[in-house]
């Protein structure tokens, strides 16, 4: 969805002296595009893993002067704008979930395609990694991981099996994980929604990287970083993420006023735009070019007035 993404980004990228971050710089590719589309603008990008940073690097630097590349995870975003002496940004994007760089390199532990150590941080140099979160935590903390994170309805039966598997020993691999949750499911819940363990791969990634609970403070504070005309662009790849940003674009673009003013003051008048009706969906043939953009839901806004 680069195409789409450019273009709703780009009357806000268009005017000199423009400033856009990527919160999600991953392998620099819709940062590349961004600086190559807009020849004026100058891009901040973010991202906790460190490998990335240094690929995408390597990717951007015929644009070094125009780019700044920052180790950060996005809910500090304020702290990088307070650092660089950037006050507001023109443009902001998100895209969200896990980058290709961490799902094809198997010792990352992301992808239970593969056999791999259980990490699955994003940024290896902190935290808790996977195999620590399911040799550590109580039954009842796994359960409501996989129920909340990973929608998964077997999550009781699959974490009985696990608290059994880990007695006899620690879990370190993807590739025994997978195994363990086939052989606990029943043959129906085996039969439908693709691999069985993908929801709760999913539930460890976001527990481990504390997902839902960063992107709740990075959202606010990416729009409160936005100037007055400025956009942001997200794109969601499950229903947790997209409820959440769904949830704060339709605050922000209604009036709070109380029911029965004759007139709407400005204070109460909404701060932001919408620049998409719903969730917009990846087209058959980007589907087709990149199967992982399948689940995509991207949606955008635009800020049309100061907060009070």
């Amino acid at each position: 969805m680069l195409g789409r993404t450019l273009e709703l980004l780009a009357p806000a990228l268009a005017q000199p002296g423009a400033t856009v971050v990527d919160c999600t710089l991953g392998l620099g590719g819709h940062s590349e595009a961004l600086l190559a589309t807009f020849p004026s603008a100058r891009l901040i990008g973010l991202d906790r893993d460190t490998a990335a940073l240094e690929l995408a690097g390597e990717r951007l630097a015929p644009y070094a002067d125009r780019a700044t590349l920052v180790h950060a995870v996005y809910d500090e975003l304020p702290q990088v704008l307070a650092r660089l002496g950037v006050p507001r940004v023109q443009g902001v994007l998100f895209d969200l979930g896990v980058s290709s760089l961490q799902l094809d390199e198997a010792d990352r532990g992301f992808a239970y395609a593969q056999d791999a150590p259980l990490d699955m941080r994003m940024d290896q140099t902190r935290g808790l990694s996977a195999a620590e979160v399911l040799n550590t935590y109580a039954p009842g903390d796994l359960v409501r991981i996989l129920r909340a994170y990973g929608e998964e309805k077997q999550a009781r039966r699959i974490v009985e099996a696990v608290v059994k598997e880990r007695a006899k020993e620690p879990f370190t691999r993807s590739g025994r994980l997978v195994e363990v949750i086939r052989d606990a499911l029943p043959q129906a819940a085996k039969r439908t929604g693709g691999n069985p363990a993908k929801r709760t791969f999913q539930a460890l990634r976001i527990e481990v990287n504390g997902e839902l609970a960063v992107l709740e403070r990075a959202l606010p504070a990416a729009l409160d970083g936005l100037a007055v005309g400025g956009r942001m662009v997200v794109l969601a790849y499950h229903s947790l993420e997209d409820r959440l940003v769904k949830q704060l674009f339709a605050t922000g673009s209604r009036n709070t006023a109380p029911p029965g003013l004759p007139i709407v003051p400005e204070q109460y008048q909404p701060r932001l735009r919408l620049l998409t009706r719903g969730a917009e969906l990846p087209t058959d043939e980007e589907v087709a070019e990149n199967r992982r953009a399948a689940p995509a839901r991207l949606r955008a806004v635009q800020r049309i007035r100061e907060s009070t």
